[in-house]
């Protein structure tokens, strides 16, 4: 028999996180600390056990809007899907808590393949557990979400090969660029925490350029100064002549990197920067035992009109593997209720994720 519990103590939940398959930087301890100090989402962290033995777990964070209340199990929760009967298991005892709650809607979007490759061409390959997982969604009820928080689909880099077969699988344009930029005299440094205000700055600039809206700088130093201090991300700084020029934020947690922010300068981007800041981030990522680097964002539609087409095409370059996942589900117990509230936000929602920066995590 499965039971839930709480635990209340950071160090033990991520030591556990860490066990787990499928475990993710958003189901840490610390980023349902962040989102409740910038989100206003209070997190629960549930263990499910078998006996002694914990074998799942969701920080499970909730929010109030107006007289409603939403609940989300952001990339998780962290179980071995292989399981059926405990994913099963473990998806009853969250639609039971959301029913008792009286919730809108509950949000899951795990980790969980649906294919890899290019939709439609000869490379693609179906995922059966993930094709199954969804079925049982559907089955009790879960529904494909009208509001995707997180990507559904990304790049990902396999770290476990030498560093010179890394490089050498590189698109020949992408591995010229790398080694132009220290050619053209670009060096890149590890940030410290002196450096947020300069990290800010470039984000800025990146912001106005590219037109998407920034949070505040308190945002984004309390996300960045937080985990570094934990030591759950790692900046760095590209620069040429002594002057900062390009940056990239990475999360790390286990054995997985994840590149989530990125910015650069206006001046000396014909240097190539983020060329080099990507290999050194993948040097960094390797060297810290990481078995996979996580580009952290595709396309949902494979064409130029998807807003994400630009950035794909420097991703793809890096010859990463194309993951999709089966993106959020929504559990609903008053399906008359989420179908109101789904008429409204999904509206609201689509008009704050176009003006923000798509790449940033939620």
């Amino acid at each position: 028999m499965l039971t839930v519990a709480e635990i209340n103590e950071r160090g033990r939940w991520n030591d556990l996180l860490r066990e787990l398959p499928g475990a993710h930087v958003l189901q840490t301890w610390d980023w349902g600390a962040f989102k409740q100090a910038t989100g206003g989402w209070q997190p629960t962290r549930l263990a499910f056990q078998h006996g002694r033995q914990i074998v799942a777990l969701a920080s499970l964070a909730t929010r109030r809007v107006g007289p409603l209340t939403v609940m989300m199990v952001s990339k998780g929760p962290a179980l071995d899907y292989r399981d059926v009967d405990l994913a099963e298991a473990a998806l009853a005892k969250l639609e039971k808590r959301a029913r008792r709650l009286g919730n809108v809607w509950l949000k899951i979007d795990p980790d969980v393949i649906a294919a890899t490759g290019l939709p439609g061409e000869e490379g693609e390959r179906r995922d059966a557990l993930g094709g199954q997982f969804m079925e049982m969604l559907s089955a009790r009820g879960w529904r494909f979400s009208a509001s995707q928080v997180q990507f559904r689909n990304t790049l990902t880099i396999d770290l476990q090969r030498p560093l010179d077969d890394i490089l050498m699988s590189f698109s020949g344009n992408t591995r010229r660029k790398v080694r132009a930029a220290a050619k053209k005299g670009v060096t890149v440094r590890a940030a410290t925490l002196d450096d947020l205000p300069l990290l800010y700055q470039l984000y800025q600039v990146t912001g106005a350029r590219d037109q998407f809206l920034i949070r505040p700088f308190a945002y984004y130093q309390r996300a960045w100064r937080d985990f570094m201090r934990a030591g759950l991300a790692h900046a760095l700084i590209a620069e040429f002549a002594n002057r900062a020029i390009a940056h990239v934020i990475l999360f790390r947690f286990g054995r997985v990197c994840w590149y989530f922010y990125g910015a650069s300068a206006n001046e000396e981007r014909a240097r190539m920067p983020n060329y080099a800041l990507q290999w050194a981030a993948l040097q960094w990522a390797k060297a810290q035992g990481c078995a996979t680097y996580d580009m952290w964002g595709a396309p949902d539609v494979f064409a130029k009109s998807d807003p994400l087409w630009g950035v794909y095409q420097f991703k793809r370059g890096f010859r990463g593997n194309l993951v999709r996942h089966i993106g959020a589900w929504d559990f609903a117990p008053q399906p008359w209720l989420y179908r109101a509230y789904e008429t409204v936000m999904p509206r609201l929602l689509e008009r704050m994720k176009n003006q923000e920066n798509p790449d940033e995590p939620t």
